[in-house]
């Protein structure tokens, strides 16, 4: 099925106007700005794939959400996988790619440490601390991630915690 001018015109606002979300993302899961942007590029295919089957009466942020957690996941995976038997080239190689990722993580240190934190937490707890981050309410994650909402809490409450030693650890609290 082809898609009118209307519904590319749609999908392309939506799309423009919650990009934050595609980039807060793949800046949890892409190790590099190159992963960052090959998996926006995935999510976006696979929002344009999936949004026939919108359902409009769910916030778009949500779906959104849903889908792109679930694309970086399975992307990190297979990345994991694919990657996993490479022998590094050289020393001078992986010191250019750490100050490319100094670079990248930008001057704010508290910010650089958070990623860092976000980065050691497994797949679920890495989305649900995103979501929490960007505002979501404890339904809205619930929604995302499939997981009852005093679970959520939970969760919320260990990840601060986690956090807040990670930050004292590093001297930054």
């Amino acid at each position: 099925m082809q898609a009118s001018p209307e519904q590319k015109v749609q999908f392309l606002e939506l799309l423009t106007s919650h990009r934050g979300l595609l980039y807060k993302v793949s800046r949890v899961y892409g190790r590099c700005a190159a992963e960052r942007a090959d998996l926006v590029q995935e999510v976006v295919l696979n929002l344009w794939q999936a949004h026939p089957r919108y359902d409009s009466r769910l916030k778009f942020s949500t779906w959104m959400y849903r889908i792109a957690l679930n694309v970086a996941i399975s992307w990190r995976r297979r990345e994991t996988t694919q990657t996993q038997h490479l022998v590094p080239a050289g020393e001078e190689i992986l010191e250019n790619a750490a100050d490319l990722e100094t670079v990248d993580a930008g001057t704010d240190s508290d910010l650089a440490l958070l990623y860092t934190s976000i980065e050691r937490l497994d797949e679920l707890d890495q989305a649900l601390l995103v979501l929490y981050l960007d505002g979501l309410s404890h339904h809205d994650i619930s929604v995302v991630l499939g997981i009852s909402t005093t679970n959520i809490a939970t969760k919320i409450g260990r990840l601060k915690q986690r956090l807040r030693d990670d930050f004292r650890v590093a001297g930054h609290l």
